[in-house]
C-alpha cells in the first residue's frame, strides 16, 4: 500500500493584511523560548542572581541568530551575498529584482560558532570583574539539555516551509512536497525534527548522572552533530556546489563539532 502524502501547508500562520506571522518564526520563537525558560530555571535553582542570566540570555541569542544568518550566507551562498553583503542583513532581495525575503537562510552551524564566539568574549575577553560568577562549562550544560527542543522546533518551521527537502525515494512512502515539484521524497527536515526530540529525553537521563562540567556538552555536540551527519544523506543538497564535493556542506561542517566533543569528553575526564 502506497503511503505517500501531498504536503503543501499554508506557511503563514497569521495573515492580518498589514502583518504576516509565518510558521516558521513561531516555531523558531517557541524553541527558543522554551530554552530560556527551562535555563532560566536551573538558575534560579543554583542561586544565580537571574540578572546576570538574563543579559547573557540576551547576548547568546543575538549571537546565535547573527551567526546562523552569517553562516548561511558565507557557507551556502558566498557568491550571491559577498558582492552584496547589505542583503545579509536586509529582509529583501534586490537582486535579479525586488522581493520582500524576511531573514530566511540560517545555519544552525553558523548559529553554533555565534554562540561559542559570545560565551568566550563573555568569560575571557572581558576584564575579570565583570565576568559572571558562574563558568562557561555550566552554561553549555544547561543549554545542552534544552537546545535539542529549540533544534526541533526549528526543522518544524522548516517543514511548513516546505525547504531543505529530501531526496527522492523510490519506497512506497514519501512525502510530495507540492510547492517544490511531484517527486516523493524523503522528509528530511521531520527525520531531524524527531531525532532532536529523542536527544532532549537521552540529554535529561545523561544529566541524572552527576559528571564534571563540560562532559554533558561534549556528549551534546558528539549526539547533535552526528544526527546531523547521518540525516543529510536523505537530504537534497541546498546549492550546486555541493555536487561536487565527498560529503556535503553540512556534513563537512559537522565533522570539527563531532571531534571538537569527543576531546572535551576526554579532556574533562582527565581532570575530574
Amino acid at each position: 500500500m502506497s503511503s505517500i502524502i501531498h504536503w503543501n501547508p499554508n506557511p503563514i500562520a497569521l495573515d492580518l493584511g498589514f502583518f504576516e506571522l509565518r510558521w516558521y518564526s513561531l516555531l523558531f520563537a517557541t524553541g527558543v523560548a522554551f530554552a530560556y525558560f527551562f535555563i532560566q530555571r536551573d538558575f534560579k535553582k543554583a542561586n544565580i542572581p537571574i540578572e546576570q542570566f538574563e543579559r547573557l540570555a540576551l547576548k547568546v541569542i543575538l549571537g546565535g541568530v547573527i551567526g546562523a544568518r552569517l553562516g548561511h550566507c558565507l557557507f551556502y551562498e558566498p557568491d550571491y551575498f559577498l558582492p552584496r553583503p547589505w542583503e545579509i542583513i536586509l529582509p529583501f532581495r534586490l537582486h535579479p529584482q525586488f522581493q520582500f525575503t524576511g531573514y530566511q537562510g540560517l545555519a544552525s552551524h553558523g548559529g553554533a560558532l555565534g554562540i561559542v564566539l559570545v560565551l568566550l568574549w563573555v568569560f575571557v575577553g572581558q576584564k575579570p570583574a565583570k565576568r559572571p560568577s558562574f563558568s562557561v562549562w555550566y552554561v553549555l550544560d544547561r543549554m545542552a539539555l534544552f537546545v535539542p527542543i529549540t533544534g526541533a522546533c526549528i526543522r518544524l518551521g522548516n517543514m511548513m516551509n516546505s525547504e531543505i527537502i529530501g531526496k527522492p525515494t523510490q519506497a512506497d512512502w514519501g512525502v510530495v512536497f507540492t510547492q517544490v515539484d511531484a517527486l516523493p521524497r524523503h522528509p528530511g527536515q521531520l527525520y531531524e525534527a524527531i531525532c532532536y526530540f529523542l536527544l532532549f529525553f537521552v540529554m535529561r537521563r545523561l544529566a541524572r548522572v552527576p559528571k564534571p562540567e563540560g562532559i554533558l556538552f561534549g556528549w551534546f555536540l558528539i549526539f547533535l552533530f552526528t544526527i546531523r551527519f547521518f540525516v543529510e544523506f536523505t537530504k537534497a543538497n541546498q546549492v550546486a556546489f555541493e555536487q561536487s564535493l565527498p560529503l556535503n556542506m553540512g556534513q563537512l561542517l559537522s565533522l570539527p563539532f563531532i571531534l571538537f566533543g569527543g576531546w572535551l569528553i576526554w579532556r574533562k575526564s582527565q581532570h575530574s
